[in-house]
């Protein structure tokens, strides 16, 4: 049980050391993520379109 009580002492104390993000850090990086993520689906979607097309074209 000591254990315990001095783990959770030990994250609290390792919490209050942290650095939070403010809101507009974290508002820009999800909309950074968002926008990487649209831009990477829509590369792959015509990747496997082009593929889809050449296997058609050449079964």
């Amino acid at each position: 049980m000591k254990k315990i009580i001095v783990f959770f002492k030990e994250s609290y104390a390792e919490l209050k050391k942290v650095i939070w993000p403010t809101r507009d850090e974290v508002i820009s990086s999800t909309q950074v993520v968002i926008i990487s993520v649209a831009i990477i689906a829509v590369i792959l979607g015509l990747v496997d379109m082009l593929l889809w097309r050449g296997l058609d074209i050449i079964f």
